[in-house]
């Protein structure tokens, strides 16, 4: 049997070459498309996109836009007499030219871009395809790209040289993304066509590992009248999209904001509670309303929502009739809503949205707010909210277990929280203190939140202003707003409950004035502090480490799959394989080290949580079964709601209370310090003293030594960098769990005594409730703490196997398959190679234009 020839990408299945090639004969549709996207992200109207999507503008009908379809595409007057303008001196510039057009690569799918100063070239049909696919130009160190090797026209004997200046922004990514996906996704093609091997396995499941999803989380927290809605609204520039004014906002609807890039619609998403969750929330309100406690007020407002006027006569709550306008609910399914403008989605979202009581119930009808868990808006074409998603939080959690539980994983799930306050009560305000306070363990220790910003917002308001000239009132404002930082900051350093999960440097204070934002009157723009919101987001925003990390893994595989045709260096890998071997396990003992360590401090710190926890165990029972200043039948309604829910209560007034978390306050109080310096928020710090950030194999300078195996050596260096960072995500959520063991322990604990306390019924029910709970507390404290901490040491345990695990386990998967497999049968890709190699070296250097957000 002769041996196998080499297969190169000449010799790839038709079918293959073929797809390339219709790729190919596409870059020109592709390239009309980018054209105008680019125009209109140059003119700041990328807002607009998809309506020029919709219609089916390309380059050549651009040239032909009229009034009358400039009106129909851009409805705003504003943003259309901006178009207008920029259209005419465009158009003044152009010199058409029939065998002249734009050349550009595809960027992502769902979004296309082109560089903003992409000269003109000729582009000639291809005749031949040698590499995967005709690359966009490749960048060099000066700013100039080259394309590198292009497809030839059949008539030509040489490639005329093209050359493009291409500046570092987005766009460039743009392009360089959508070229490597590209690549690999014919390359995916082409394994799907051979023979099931571990190393063709390996390889298909190394290119759907390769993700670019990023999505940052803003809470914002702030009482009614605050200023939130304004705020949100002038940040992403949507004025009427959250209501504000004439409503109330709900405290349990979360409200969700996200760009919408597909479509040039607004639409909204609405999740409701199940039908089971309402029913208990009904048996729950008509106790309140049976006892006319502190609640009341808030509880009427709710149930008379959704049952109008004649709620007390409502013998079955549950009945069809009153959802028959929203059969999701019933149906357990989101409810999704589209229009055409943000005026339309708004009126139509507050029935879902917002306690609009102040309005007449004849003009309202019926309002499903009570129902709903979430709303999420997407805005069409907004690139602030592309990849971050901005949510308007309660300031506590909510009764109802599924609400209360998305917002505890919601506000875990934040990077940054906002606190929005008035300006003249940004210091003496207890609300937002207190909001900050009972949030910051689930946004610190229990989370992964890195900044915090105290938005004070309203900060134009100064009395008398009409009687003084712009320039004293902009001075009174100034001076005024600079008295209000100073005075966050300083209380701030005196929130220890804060500052325990939090540094100063995370913290931050804005002075922010959404009205003048929108007419400077006073200020100039950049004073009302809104645009330095907006950079933040857009530094949020940047994709370019998700677009260097997909750039490296899929060099990596492609260095992988060249590697493997190097059949001559047998005894070259055998040598690198043992000095791999040696270093990984010298690398996997300072890991084991570093976590063993971490594990004896959380030892030694929990002993003495649960010592101090026994022995000021009846002292904390006393303050949580006989609280000072609280009328007994005011406490009976509180705790039946608190056995009824597990331990929590949350009132409409006052601090939210949960008995487990005030049994377990001594343990987690013992470990705050040492959790916080074991899992760091920041990001320029890493989880067990930075020894998975340092983690290394050493391959960078076992490249130098052993030149022959650097394309294996090359990929070993991607998973290595590729799997540190699956790591850390994975040490990030793992550590929310691992401290919110602690209570969750205790609340497992006390469940038996919580249902048998909620069946007390008659008189002497509160002194029962009181027996029942404390009773339980005695009998099992000696236990129940020490299982607290058990838990946590065995929760931290099995983060170490499982970093371990990964650690020895994918990388040897993947040593070995680098340097003990060689085969010939995959395709030649050494240009397209070294085109991926170019674009990560040119990604790489430039970490300086990609600092992170700025505050």
């Amino acid at each position: 049997m002769s041996p196998q020839k080499p297969c190169s990408l000449n010799s790839w299945p038709a079918s293959t070459t073929t797809v390339a090639y219709r790729k190919q004969q596409n870059f020109l549709l592709w390239d009309m498309d980018t054209f105008v996207k680019n125009k209109l992200h140059e003119w700041g109207l990328s807002k607009w996109i998809p309506y020029f999507q919709v219609e089916e503008i390309n380059e050549q009908s651009f040239h032909l836009l009229d009034d009358r379809l400039i009106d129909q595409l851009i409805p705003k007057g504003g943003p259309r007499m901006i178009f207008k303008d920029k259209y005419k001196l465009w158009k003044e510039t152009q010199h058409p030219s029939s065998n002249r057009e734009m050349v550009a690569a595809p960027s992502p799918v769902g979004r296309w871009h082109r560089p903003r100063h992409l000269h003109i070239a000729t582009q000639t049909p291809p005749s031949t395809q040698k590499m995967l696919y005709s690359p966009p130009p490749v960048p060099s160190t000066s700013g100039r790209i080259d394309t590198g090797k292009r497809l030839l026209d059949p008539k030509e004997e040489t490639p005329r040289k093209r050359q493009c200046v291409i500046s570092p922004d987005s766009h460039s990514e743009d392009i360089i993304l959508g070229y490597v996906k590209d690549t690999i996704a014919l390359v995916s093609k082409t394994l799907q066509n051979k023979d099931n091997t571990r190393l063709n396995a390996f390889l298909k499941d190394k290119i759907k590992d390769l993700k670019t999803e990023k999505r940052e989380l803003v809470g914002v927290f702030g009482k009614t009248g605050a200023g939130k809605s304004s705020l949100i609204n002038a940040v992403i520039e949507e004025k009427e999209l959250l209501p504000s004014g004439d409503v109330d906002a709900c405290t349990s609807v979360m409200i969700k904001l996200e760009a919408n890039m597909d479509t040039p619609r607004y639409e909204a998403h609405i999740e409701f509670i199940t039908p089971e969750e309402w029913k208990d929330e009904l048996w729950s309100m008509e106790n309140i309303l049976d006892e006319h406690d502190d609640d009341y007020s808030a509880t009427e407002d709710k149930i008379s929502a959704l049952y109008e006027q004649d709620w007390k006569e409502i013998s079955n709550g549950m009945d069809n009739k009153y959802f028959k306008e929203i059969p999701e609910f019933l149906q357990s399914r989101k409810k999704i809503i589209k229009c055409d403008s943000v005026k339309e989605l708004a009126a139509k979202c507050v029935k879902y949205t917002r306690n609009n009581k102040k309005v007449e119930r004849s003009k309202l009808k019926r309002q499903y707010w009570p129902l709903v868990k979430c709303v999420t808006l997407r805005v069409p074409g907004n690139d602030l909210l592309q990849h971050v998603t901005i949510v308007d939080l309660p300031g506590t959690g909510d009764r109802n277990k599924s609400r209360d539980k998305m917002w505890k994983e919601i506000v875990g799930n934040c990077s940054t929280v906002w606190i929005v306050t008035e300006t003249t009560r940004a210091t003496a305000e207890k609300e937002s203190w207190e909001i900050l306070e009972n949030a910051s363990r689930l946004m610190g220790n229990g989370g992964e939140c890195q900044h915090i910003h105290f938005i004070c917002t309203k900060s134009d308001q100064i009395n008398d202003s009409d009687c003084m000239s712009r320039d004293e009132v902009r001075n009174r404002v100034l001076e005024r707003n600079k008295k209000a930082k100073h005075g966050v900051m300083k209380q701030f350093s005196k929130e220890n409950k804060i500052k325990k999960h939090f540094s100063d440097d995370s913290f931050k204070v804005f002075t922010v004035s959404s009205k003048e934002f929108l007419k400077n009157k006073y200020l100039e723009r950049d004073e009302t502090e809104i645009p330095r919101l907006q950079n933040f987001l857009k530094d949020l925003n940047d994709s370019y480490s998700e677009t260097l990390n997909y750039v490296s893994g899929a060099c990596g595989i492609l260095s992988l799959i060249q590697g493997t045709r190097c059949m001559e260096v047998a005894g070259k890998k055998a040598e690198v394989y043992k000095d791999i071997e040696e270093k990984m396990s010298d690398e996997l003992d300072k890991v084991k080290k570093s976590v063993e360590e971490a594990h004896s401090a959380f030892e030694s710190h929990l002993a003495e949580g649960v010592e101090k926890s026994l022995r000021l165990c009846d002292k904390t029972m006393k303050s949580i079964l006989e609280p000072p200043r609280t009328l007994g039948s005011s406490f009976h309604m509180i705790l039946k709601y608190v056995v009824q829910n597990s331990g929590a209560y949350k009132s409409k007034k006052g601090k939210p209370k949960n008995l487990n978390e005030k049994l377990s306050s001594h343990l987690t109080d013992s470990i705050d310090a040492e959790f916080k310096k074991t899992f760091p928020n920041e990001s320029n710090s890493g989880p067990f003293k930075n020894v998975i950030k340092e983690f290394s194999l050493n391959t960078e300078t076992l490249i130098q030594k052993y030149d022959d195996v650097k394309l294996q050596l090359t990929f070993l260096k991607t998973e290595e960098d590729k799997l540190k960072l699956q790591l850390h995500k994975i040490i990030r959520d793992r550590k929310k769990k691992i401290y919110s063991s602690l209570t969750d322990t205790i609340e497992a604990n006390m469940k038996t005594c919580y249902d048998e306390a909620k069946e007390i019924r008659g008189p002497g029910s509160l002194l029962k409730m009181r027996e029942i709970i404390r009773t339980h507390v005695c009998g099992t404290k000696y236990t129940m703490f020490e299982m607290a901490k058990k838990n946590m040491l065995t929760q931290l345990d099995a983060l170490k196997d499982e970093i371990l695990k990964k650690l020895e386990e994918t990388l040897m998967e993947s040593i070995e398959l680098a340097l003990k497999t060689g085969s010939d049968s995959f395709p030649d890709v050494s240009e397209n190679l070294n085109i991926v190699t170019n674009f990560y070296t040119y990604l790489k250097g430039r970490p300086e234009e990609r600092p992170g957000p700025s505050n």
